[in-house]
């Protein structure tokens, strides 16, 4: 590159290595957030949507369990669906992490920032 000026052009390298590191964490991040999920519970008598990255955006209830003297079945029900969707999206963004590290040469586990 520049002679004369010691580690400067792997310094630009590295440089530009982060800066692409950047830009695929941002498509990741974006990837992410319209990708969808679902937990249920209940057999699928509830089911909760959630983004990959762990937002609820939806709740499907089947008319069958709304009975009043069944309220806190319901309760735990939709819990749980909460709960399942938002594993599931952990997992889904655990998994999408794992292979932008591994593409990028980067260590196995190695945290990222979200």
């Amino acid at each position: 590159m520049l002679k004369g000026l010691g580690g400067l052009g792997d310094m630009a390298k590295m440089m530009k290595a982060a800066q692409d590191m950047q830009a695929k964490l941002a498509e990741v991040q974006e990837d992410l957030a319209r990708t969808v999920v679902v937990g249920e519970s209940g057999a699928g008598l509830i089911k909760a949507r959630a983004t990959a990255k762990g937002e609820v955006t939806g709740l499907d209830i089947d008319p069958s369990i709304l009975v009043a003297s069944e309220k806190e079945v319901v309760e735990d029900l939709i819990l749980a669906a909460i709960k399942d969707a938002q594993l599931k999206a952990q997992t889904r963004s655990q998994q999408e992490m794992a292979k932008l590290t591994e593409g990028l040469g980067l260590p196995p586990g190695m945290k990222l920032p979200f």
